[in-house]
């Protein structure tokens, strides 16, 4: 069983910068596939960014592609999102999640294991 723990949303404005991380517990966390996902109020869950167990392969929603770095350090145990140039409408609840799968699979119900999420607010 694999605990996760998402940390360092809080408000920043538009244009400005953030890094969120998840730690992970209670597993072999080199052994997953991890995932950064978001929803917004109203809206469907969807992926952000995702990372391979060695974290060699990346792969990005369109629209954060060139804004926000995915990376993880399977020493510490941890997921990060680095979030650049941030827009009001990047506004939604982060959660980072734990696959089993060697594939990068976008779709939610591909993950295992979800931390309780973190909530980011950008104003313009």
């Amino acid at each position: 069983q694999v605990q996760l723990v998402e940390s360092g949303g809080g408000l920043v404005q538009a244009g400005g910068s953030l890094r969120l991380s998840c730690a992970a517990s209670g597993g072999t966390f080199s052994t997953y596939s991890m995932g950064w996902f978001r929803q917004a109020p109203g809206k469907k869950r969807d992926f952000v960014a995702l990372i391979s167990q060695s974290g060699a392969r990346t792969y990005y929603q369109d629209s954060v592609k060139g804004r926000f770095t995915i990376s993880r350090d399977n020493v510490l145990n941890s997921l990060y999102l680095q979030m650049n140039s941030a827009k009001p409408e990047d506004t939604a609840v982060y959660y980072c999640a734990a696959s089993r799968s060697y594939v990068l699979l976008p779709a939610g119900s591909s993950y295992d294991y979800w931390g309780q999420g973190t909530q980011v607010t950008v104003s313009s």
